[in-house]
């Protein structure tokens, strides 16, 4: 056994927001408001595959470990593991005197419930792709769980490290259900669920009984969904939000140049692509895919969309995460893509619909760029931004791939475990057909799928390196996607507020926020 410890919008406008989430001034250094992007579709960690909505959960859940600043897994509700040397057993010891918001204690039953709950297949989760290599899990002491696996799966630690793997209170999920938990959260995080004013706002209380002394150190936490990006610079600048993210690059320097705010752009390993889907046509055919993928200039559209805060994507897995391979992407040649539908049989090129799985402003320009770009070579897309309720039924939740609507998805993705399984298979497996987890493209080749399951039972780096490569390679044969571009994290915070940051996985840490009068 091997014992592993870790250790514009108008100013106006903007009071009134604050009045309607019943906040004056007094209140409000108490109760910081950080506007994002999009507006969450659930507050069940197990049922989405957005970022941002389990960005939020967190306020009111916690895993067995979380990430840090640079993705590097460390312990919050387990101290400690061991793995068997077969690499199938898992014995995790957890942390003592932890309590739920109702409550009720913290313990190994606790996780089995929760994990229980995901594996069962009945409950039509969205991660139970995600944990569906866990054969049993045994409350083995007060405090001491056993996980067994189905076959070695070695990023399984850094699974139980991603922002979905929360612990609920058994007692709640008693209480509300399977379906109804997701509007009543109850984990053991640091703030309780106050109240969610659907696409308003989310707002979480400070929790008493935290188990880390001293935190939060702030009253409340309000989410706002703003999906407008000038707005959300604007709530910044007036002082209606201490934290935005994203926010539009091209007024990058004029924040930089505010001296109440602080502005931090990084890199991240967040890939922005158009996934095709292969059960209809024409995109089961390889050259329509090569000749949108030839039609599409990337460099322009990072300049256009993201204002130069973007780099074209070099592959399906982008630079920082582990066993990424580089490969360069189908130049622009507009020339080769008509060339290409010729030979298919659509000389005239043909008329498509492309749906954007976000409606913020960045995506709009991307999809209307990309609606340019494609009418060059003949191809004429209607274009449609989807709000997170649409996203949820025409495309992760719709339940029979071969009437499934969707066409052309733009959508992002990130490897929010820090690892290039998370980057391969949720997309690009055979199991991952969507609504099992986000493979819209319907994409499915036996080669990759071995090719993945074969580097989760490796524990070596260089067997795992290769394999990797070889199943990106394959898929870039394949092009079951447009890969378009990695972009920069663009986030700012009032100078008043500090522990708030946003990961390379554009996930948001909030677990140690604060405010200065």
């Amino acid at each position: 056994m091997k014992t592993l410890l870790y250790r514009g919008r108008q100013l106006a406008l903007g009071l009134l927001a604050l009045a309607a989430l019943g906040a004056g001034p007094a209140l409000a250094a108490k109760a910081p408001v950080l506007a994002i992007y999009l507006a969450p579709e659930t507050l069940d960690p197990y049922n989405t595959n957005t970022t941002l909505t389990t960005a939020v959960t967190k306020s009111f859940y916690e895993g067995l470990f979380g990430f840090d600043k640079d993705l590097k897994v460390q312990p919050v509700l387990a101290e400690s593991y061991t793995v068997s040397d077969d690499g199938l057993v898992y014995t995790l010891k957890l942390r003592e005197g932890v309590k739920f918001h109702d409550g009720t204690d913290f313990n190994s039953e606790a996780v089995k419930v929760t994990l229980d709950r995901v594996m069962n297949p009945e409950n039509k989760l969205l991660r139970y792709n995600q944990f569906n290599r866990i054969a049993k899990v045994e409350a083995t002491g007060p405090y001491e769980v056993k996980i067994t696996l189905k076959e070695p799966f070695s990023p399984f630690i850094n699974t139980l490290a991603h922002a979905s793997a929360a612990i609920i209170s058994p007692a709640a999920l008693a209480k509300y259900g399977n379906k109804d938990i997701a509007l009543h959260p109850v984990g053991t995080g640091p703030f309780v669920f106050e109240e969610w004013k659907q696409t308003d706002h989310i707002k979480g209380k400070k929790f008493d009984g935290y188990w880390k002394k001293g935190y939060p150190k702030v009253d409340a936490i309000i989410w706002k969904p703003v999906p407008e990006n000038n707005t959300r610079s604007a709530m910044l600048q007036t002082g209606e939000a201490d934290f935005a993210y994203t926010l539009p690059y091209e007024q990058a320097k004029t924040l930089q140049a505010n001296d109440k705010l602080n502005v931090t752009v990084a890199p991240s390993i967040i890939l922005r692509y158009v996934s095709f889907n292969l059960l209809q046509k024409p995109f089961d055919d390889i050259r329509v895919r090569q000749a949108i993928n030839y039609a599409i200039n990337r460099e322009a559209l990072a300049k256009v969309a993201f204002n130069g805060f973007a780099v074209p994507a070099q592959g399906f897995v982008p630079e920082g995460v582990a066993f990424a391979s580089k490969m360069e992407p189908l130049p622009y040649d507009p020339a080769k893509a008509r060339e290409l539908l010729k030979e298919a049989g659509f000389p005239n090129g043909f008329e498509s619909t492309l749906w954007s799985g976000y409606n913020t402003t960045t995506a709009q320009k991307t999809i209307q760029f990309l609606q340019q770009q494609l009418a060059q070579v003949g191809i004429k897309v209607t274009i449609r931004a989807l709000e997170p309720g649409e996203r949820t039924e025409l495309v992760n939740g719709w339940p029979d791939p071969k009437t499934a609507k969707v066409r052309m998805y733009y959508i992002g993705w990130s490897s929010s475990t820090g690892e290039t399984d998370w980057a391969l298979r949720p997309l690009l497996a055979t199991e991952a057909w969507a609504p099992g987890l986000s493979n819209t493209a319907y994409y499915s080749n036996k080669t990759v799928d071995e090719l993945l399951a074969k580097a989760l039972r490796t524990t070596k780096d260089d067997e795992k390196a290769d394999l990797y490569k070889q199943a990106q390679e394959q898929v870039m044969k394949d092009l079951p996607w447009a890969p378009l571009v990695t972009e920069n994290i663009l986030y700012a915070t009032s100078k008043r507020l500090s522990g708030v940051y946003v990961q390379p996985d554009g996930n948001i840490n909030s677990s140690e926020i604060a405010v200065s009068e």
